[in-house]
């Protein structure tokens, strides 16, 4: 990260090394949190549109355009209105992926259910070699997350051998997720540039969001992508951002005031985000 020396009264030092011991944190962490606060932007902040939850059971309307989901980040991932495709965000453009294939920016006017976004800012960037599947791939993030109880994003960059990915189909008003799964469309891709977006959330937050990790897939090209579902590269760049502020925009649409949101869905979510 970049190097800012600065010249500061010794009772604003005192009071500043106070407030990081007492915080448990360090003097960097509390200049920069300070600095985003004065000057009007995020840091380390994950924005949420609608809850998990509300996908699995059916709701699925348009409740926020991408325009505005770009304004509150330039990296992340979600789905479209009656769940038509992936949404991956990367480098501040919204690509959406159709359940036939075909990937295309987002017009700034296209709708979405469900969205998870940050301005990434990686405070963590390395190399890692012989990813072969998923779990390999998640056991190279692992070794980078310091918590289970905060948000991480994970930018992966490279060249795959192998890239498995899906894409759900629209679907008619109030079908539960879990029956969107059994219809979506795989695609698998060989020799391939790209870019993983992931993000990773702790295990209480299962009850909006998805727990563990969830990875979303953009070719060079630009032309092929989806949720990924499994992987293998010989290299590839990883970036990384620990997230300690957490945003959830709630609908206030008709469906999603009015479902039933109070069942545990974590059975049905896990089945959704698995190949078939």
């Amino acid at each position: 990260m970049p190097t800012l020396s600065i010249d500061i009264p010794a009772s604003l030092l005192s009071t500043l090394t106070e407030t990081a011991e007492r915080d448990g944190t360090d003097t960097s962490s509390v200049i920069s949190a300070a600095l985003a606060q004065y000057l009007g932007t995020s840091y380390h902040t994950l924005f949420q549109v609608s809850t998990s939850g509300a996908l699995v059971a059916g709701v699925y309307d348009g409740v926020l355009s991408v325009g505005s989901i770009l304004d509150h980040g330039d990296f992340g991932l979600g789905t479209f209105a009656n769940l038509d495709g992936e949404m991956v965000i990367l480098d501040g453009r919204a690509h959406q992926v159709h359940g036939d294939g075909r990937v295309e920016v987002a017009g700034v006017d296209a709708r979405a259910p469900f969205a998870v976004v940050t301005r990434l800012r990686p405070t963590s960037d390395t190399s890692i070699e012989a990813v072969s599947d998923m779990k390999g791939l998640e056991a190279h993030c692992d070794a980078l997350r310091k918590s289970g109880n905060i948000f991480y994003a994970f930018r992966l960059d490279g060249h795959f051998s192998s890239v498995r990915a899906r894409a759900v189909n629209p679907q008619q008003p109030g079908a539960r997720l879990i029956d969107a799964a059994k219809a979506q469309s795989e695609f698998h891709f060989s020799d391939i540039g790209g870019t993983l977006v992931g993000l990773w959330s702790p295990g209480f937050s299962s009850a909006f969001s998805v727990p563990g990790y969830h990875f979303h897939f953009l070719s060079d090209d630009r032309k092929h992508g989806g949720h990924l579902l499994d992987c293998a590269a010989s290299s590839l760049r990883l970036r990384m951002e620990a997230l300690t502020d957490f945003h959830l925009a709630l609908p206030e649409s008709r469906n999603f005031l009015a479902a039933d949101l109070s069942k545990n869905t974590a059975g049905e979510l896990a089945y959704a985000e698995q190949a078939h």
